[in-house]
Formats: structure tokens, sequence, C-alpha cells
């Protein structure tokens, strides 16, 4: 299951992507797929045909998690007398 992310880096603009699994709290760099900015367009920092991008997560302030369309869809019970 892939999420939706918008990664905060140091100096930079958010950038909004998709990763296959949430970084470890020991991990040195994270992988995001399909990076843009939030209204879709292109980085201007990042090359036109690059897919993924790895960062330090020195350079990552914070990553917001998006609730996708499966996240926003809630499940309830109630008893039925």
């Amino acid at each position: 299951m892939a999420y939706s992310v918008l990664i905060h880096l140091e100096n930079e603009e958010a950038v909004l992507g998709e990763m296959e699994e949430l970084p470890a709290s020991t991990a040195n760099f994270i992988s995001v797929n399909n990076p843009r900015r939030r209204d879709g367009k292109d980085l201007p920092f990042i090359q036109a045909n690059v897919t993924t991008v790895m960062w330090a997560t020195h350079r990552v302030t914070y990553i917001e998690v998006v609730p996708g369309e499966a996240a926003e869809k809630l499940v309830t019970f109630v008893r039925e007398s």
C-alpha cells in the first residue's frame, strides 16, 4: 500500500509524492515516488523525467501523511435491535 505524503524540506517548498512504506525512526534517507509540487507541477530543482528521489532524513523537517480515498471511508459498528 502506497502512502501519499507531503514532505517538508529545509529551505525548500513542500513536496507531494508517494512512499511505499513510512520511514523507520532509524532511517538515514527516504525514498519518494512521483515527486511534484502541491499543485501537481514539476519541481524546479529536479529533472522532468525523474520518477523516484531519495533525500537524507537530516534535510526533512517533517512528513505529513495525506489521507487517501480508502482512509476517508469510515466504518462504524451500529447495534441494530
